[in-house]
């Protein structure tokens, strides 16, 4: 709930830091470094809360529980969410991150930051994608886990899953 904001606002303070004491255009990569943490910690938390709703659906949940009728809802009215990624946000602190660099320095030194900033921001669409088709390729693996534990047991009241447990 707070990192976004506490990672922002230490962007900002390196950010701030970073022009007035270095006037290298190659100092904009440290706050970018800020950015990047913040955003992998962000895209993790995301993945694995979205990892265990889909457990939750296939595992614990009765045919029309919550994380079906959530799961439904993003289906039929595509588009009509927040930005879980908090994407839009952090393409345009990259963006006001590049200013500096853009405004003051040498041509080689601009190129190379343009080239990192504009590689983070790749990232973050290519993670967008990422996230929005891993929620049904994980419900899909979730539903093979408990159909192939459901349908080989090796003792009565013991699943594949629990075998698995018991021998490592």
């Amino acid at each position: 709930m707070l990192l976004v904001p506490a990672a922002l606002t230490g962007w900002a303070a390196l950010s701030i830091g970073a022009a007035a004491v270095i006037t290298v255009a190659l100092s904009t990569l440290i706050p970018l470094l800020v950015l990047v943490a913040a955003f992998e910690a962000v895209f993790a938390l995301h993945v694995n809360v979205e990892r265990i709703g889909r457990y939750l659906q296939v595992f614990h949940e009765p045919g029309a529980g919550w994380e079906h009728v959530a799961m439904t809802y993003g289906q039929r009215f595509p588009g009509g969410g927040l930005d879980p990624l908090f994407a839009r946000v952090f393409i345009f602190s990259t963006s006001v991150n590049f200013f500096p660099a853009a405004l003051g320095g040498e041509p080689w030194e601009v190129a190379i930051v343009a080239v990192c900033h504009f590689a983070f921001i790749y990232r973050v669409r290519k993670a967008q994608s990422t996230a929005a088709a891993l929620r049904a390729e994980d419900l899909r693996r979730f539903e093979a886990l408990r159909d192939a534990a459901s349908a080989s047991p090796d003792a009565p009241g013991q699943t594949v899953l629990d075998t698995r447990q018991t021998e490592s």
